[in-house]
């Protein structure tokens, strides 16, 4: 059987800032499940710039390819455009809860820290960081509940990218290849996990 492999989002789902394919969270993670013994087919619906509002319109080509395992990277646009929490977790949810009925394991990478990009001044960092949290936690508990699985990487990978700039690519907002390579491993557990379970 080779598991389907679905990955929905934003740029960092779609890999903007990589220098091949290959650094790519898509292609980075397929080759995991593979290191794993786990014949897989990833396709990427993400679109660069996409906010939450967004992912119904993924999801519905998505769930015409029946996938397995759906990835979902989203939070950061919602961020920088100052969408509300509720507003931004309400389309995510219905996401979510489309693709589960669908019958795939979804696995949800919630909100970024953006207070570790190089942009943000100094002065703002807590602010931003507090933000970040907010929509973070909120979506966490909407994707729990609707029985997805969250790979927490939003908060915890964020030391990393404050102190290391060579994690980010030239326009200093999206990884590199080498932030990517940060982010799937910290991805790679969630997904494996949700891969044993669409295996039954």
């Amino acid at each position: 059987m080779t598991l389907r492999f679905a990955i929905l989002g934003d740029s960092i789902a779609y890999g903007q800032g990589a220098a091949t394919r290959q650094d790519t969270v898509a292609a980075r993670l397929s080759a995991d499940l593979t290191a794993h013994g786990v014949a897989n087919e990833p396709r990427v619906f993400a679109v660069p710039g996409a906010q939450s509002r967004d992912l119904p319109a993924q999801a519905r080509p998505a769930v015409s390819w029946r996938p397995d395992v759906v990835l979902i990277i989203i939070g950061a646009n919602d961020l920088t455009r100052f969408v509300p929490p509720a507003q931004a977790v309400a389309p995510l949810t219905a996401a979510v809860r489309t693709l589960r009925t669908a019958g795939s394991e979804v696995v949800v990478a919630p909100a970024p820290d953006l207070s570790v990009v190089p942009w943000v001044p100094a002065e703002m960092r807590a602010l931003v960081q507090a933000g970040s949290r907010i929509l973070h936690d909120a979506q966490t508990r909407a994707v729990l509940a609707e029985g997805a699985h969250v790979a927490d990487i939003g908060m915890s990978s964020a030391a990393g990218f404050a102190g290391d700039l060579s994690l980010f690519s030239a326009d200093r907002f999206h990884p590199s290849s080498a932030g990517y390579a940060v982010i799937a491993a910290a991805l790679a557990p969630a997904i494996r996990q949700a891969a044993s379970v669409a295996a039954g």
